[in-house]
């Protein structure tokens, strides 16, 4: 996620450099992967503040000798007697041309001769440094600048244009020179997918106060209850939904400072109202979707799965066929619908029917809440990532949609005009208490190994938005005989905020403290517990060794899945190809994979097959668990007799040519049962078990290559282990 800096300032101060901030976020958890400098120090292009300034155009008149360029006038903050020519081709001047001295003048961006910029006429970035030449008769010395040129984007079909509050003559760098963070945001962290979460977190680091708004909007339509209706078939799966309604807004494009910030966080601008739903999405961390209200039935809005037959063209203007997926899985996609039928794909993508237009007037606004799991498993299904999925998928604060709604409504009223109607629908039928846990000092001791005060542990928690309180004995016994050592007799009482759903024991408080204290400032402490006595591997270290001694012999392991079907089973054996002789998954993920293993072969030879295709000498084994229906009838009694027995096994196959190709081009022979049978007596004689088997041949199978097969016996075994050669037809199966 791209984090500018200048809007986290508005939320926290930040006095350390860039550098110092991102290595602070990276050993706390925010891992930033680059940090990106647009025209201030650490850019490729540093605006100069003598000679990339702020101006404005005062008039823009027709040039002699050409229809496509214009002669603008400038003024620049400077003390020429008048103002500074520029011969510019700009489309967005061409409407200004020939209406004489501008009642509003224009604010851009003015280089002076002698700048350095990118050339906007080249591909790529090519840097060059500004001359005067005339252009078409006119001299012209110095530019209005478009984005390209500058480095804010490729963009390069018109100047940048500024708001008129801007001060004229100030460097350009002091207005739009920009640092953006991009940081990798893990999980674990998903409460700072948003530039609130971030900030939160450099307040905490840093010691800073947060400055947390509280939107408001202003509300002065008529009542909105009775006029838009919401309806939530399963709370679980949408456990909370929010709708507000402004009517009689001005479509048209957001601010310039709004698509700015959108452009820095890797948005592109479409309109006033997408803009703001987007921009709210990058502030709070929650998505917000807006329909035109003339084109939603009644204004009633569904939180609802999709049912058989149903299609949504989405805002890519793909038709979504939603009837297989709910054939293969009976919880569907979630949509949000109107009586009428499918309005968007819920908190993924929005529907083309219901988008709002140039023509909207009125806009119903959506904030809702989604259950993860679902919304993760709808985006992978129809491949449909989006920033809202991402946010969605990895859980969003419940407590957000109704800031969400008054933010992006009183932006809506203010940049878009337009009347909110009173009151927010809020359908929130699950209420949940907030999770309190006790923390005693002790236990933060016992976890990281550093002595903090309770007080010193509310701090830290308090500056991450938690609420704390400082409390006497937990009434549990001598603390310090629990804990170890003479520790603080007090414990903190946490009570965990919405937004943090990671946190749900006490080692999640333990990890956050020690965040927040600095994994560079825990020293280095010695294990004070009793060291356990080790405990006997005798069995792991007896397959390690197997392991080791057969890649040894030139094998490679392979691990396969330990889940079949009865065909793959009957390619090997068809005698034991029955279903009802395996363990039978109750909720398989695939037909594919309905089935546990009994053998390690059928597995094994699919794997031989595979890499039969890409070389010719192929030398495998796997070591894993079988699964066989317990020999014993499960009693209730007994919860474990119901499981199936899981004896470990081993299995080998061989394939190919004996040796590598020859330099003499001599032919060469093929790996047989007899090379099997070798690796199989040395391993043997490793484990000191070869005096204590015996190869027995087996009767002939149409399988297996006549006097090719044996069985590996232990001594006073009535059962061994098979080994032999296929026959060339088995092997081609």
């Amino acid at each position: 996620m791209k984090v500018p800096l200048s809007w986290l300032r508005e939320f926290v101060d930040i006095t350390m450099s860039p550098e110092a901030l991102a290595h602070l976020m990276s050993i706390s958890g925010l891992e930033v992967d680059e940090i990106i400098y647009s025209g201030v120090e650490g850019a490729e292009l540093v605006w100069d503040a003598e000679k990339i300034v702020i101006a404005n155009i005062l008039e823009v008149r027709p040039h002699p000798d050409a229809d496509r360029l214009v002669l603008a006038d400038v003024d620049y903050g400077s003390d020429e007697p008048r103002p500074h020519t520029v011969v510019t081709g700009a489309p967005n001047l061409f409407a200004y041309r020939g209406q004489g001295r501008l009642t509003h003048p224009l604010k851009s961006v003015f280089a002076k001769e002698g700048a350095r910029l990118y050339d906007g006429h080249k591909e790529g970035r090519v840097l060059t440094t500004l001359k005067g030449r005339p252009v078409r008769g006119v001299m012209s010395d110095a530019m209005l600048c478009s984005e390209k040129e500058l480095g804010i984007s490729d963009e390069h079909e018109g100047i940048i244009l500024l708001e008129a509050d801007v001060p004229t003559g100030v460097p350009v760098r002091d207005v739009l020179g920009e640092v953006v963070f991009d940081i990798d945001i893990t999980p674990n962290m998903a409460r700072c997918l948003s530039i609130i979460g971030v900030a939160r977190e450099i307040a905490a680091l840093t010691g800073q106060p947060l400055r947390l708004p509280d939107p408001q909007v202003m509300m002065e339509g008529p009542v909105l209850a009775g006029r838009a209706h919401i309806t939530i078939e399963d709370p679980e799966l949408c456990p909370r939904f929010t709708v507000g309604l402004i009517e009689g807004i001005t479509m048209g494009p957001s601010p310039l400072w709004m698509q700015r910030r959108l452009r820095h966080v890797g948005m592109r601008p479409i309109n006033v109202i997408v803009d703001i739903s987007n921009y709210v999405m990058m502030e709070w961390g929650q998505p917000t979707h807006a329909f035109d209200a003339a084109k939603v039935h009644n204004c009633h809005l569904i939180a609802r799965l999709a049912q058989a037959g149903e299609t949504l063209v989405t805002l890519d203007d793909k038709e979504r066929d939603l009837t297989p997926y709910c054939e293969n899985d009976v919880t569907g996609p979630l949509l949000v619908a109107d009586p009428q039928g499918v309005l968007s794909m819920a908190g993924i993508m929005g529907g083309a029917d219901s988008e709002v237009s140039d023509s909207t007037t009125d806009v119903l606004l959506e904030a809702a809440n989604w259950e993860p799991a679902q919304i993760r498993r709808t985006a992978q299904h129809f491949k449909l990532p989006s920033e809202a999925s991402r946010r969605f998928e990895r859980g969003v604060d419940i407590e957000l949609p109704l800031i969400a709604q008054r933010r992006a409504l009183e932006l809506m009223r203010n940049l878009a005009g337009g009347t909110v109607a009173e009151g927010l629908l809020d359908e929130y039928p699950r209420k949940q208490p907030p999770l309190v846990l006790d923390l005693p000092s002790g236990e933060v001791r016992r976890i990281v190994g550093i002595q903090l005060s309770a007080h010193d542990i509310a701090d830290y928690l308090e500056r991450l938005g938690f609420q704390t309180e400082i409390s006497g004995s937990l009434g549990i016994g001598d603390i310090a005989g629990i804990y170890g050592g003479a520790l603080d007799p007090l414990y903190v009482r946490v009570a965990v905020p919405s937004f943090r759903r990671d946190v749900t024991m006490l080692a999640d408080l333990c990890e956050e403290v020690a965040r927040i204290h600095g994994y560079d400032n825990i020293p280095t402490t010695l294990l004070e517990d009793e060291i356990p006595f080790p405990e006997d591997h005798t069995v792991a270290d007896t397959q390690q060794a197997v392991r080791d001694l057969l890649v040894g012999a030139g094998l490679d392991e392979v691990i396969t899945y330990s889940l079949l079907d009865m065909a793959t089973v009957a390619t090997v054996n068809p005698a034991e190809a029955h279903a009802e002789r395996y363990v039978k998954l109750a909720n398989p993920n695939s037909p594919e994979r309905e089935h546990l293993r009994r053998s390690l072969l059928p597995s094994l030879l699919q794997a031989l097959r595979l890499n039969l295709q890409e070389r010719e000498r192929v030398l495998l084994f796997e070591m894993g668990n079988i699964y066989l229906l317990p020999t014993t009838p499960p009693t209730s009694t007994d919860p474990e007799s119901w499981l199936p027995d899981q004896p470990a096994r081993l299995a080998l196959v061989l394939a190919g040519p004996r040796a590598a190709l020859s330099w003499q081009g001599a032919p060469r022979e093929v790996l047989d049962f007899f090379d099997l049978k070798g690796v199989l007596e040395t391993l043997l004689a490793h484990l000191s078990l070869h005096q204590r088997v015996a190869f027995v041949p087996l009767p002939d199978d149409e399988r297996l290559h006549p006097g090719r097969a044996a069985r590996l016996m232990l001594t006073q075994q009535t059962d061994g282990t098979p080994l032999a050669e296929a026959v060339p037809l088995v092997c081609w199966a």
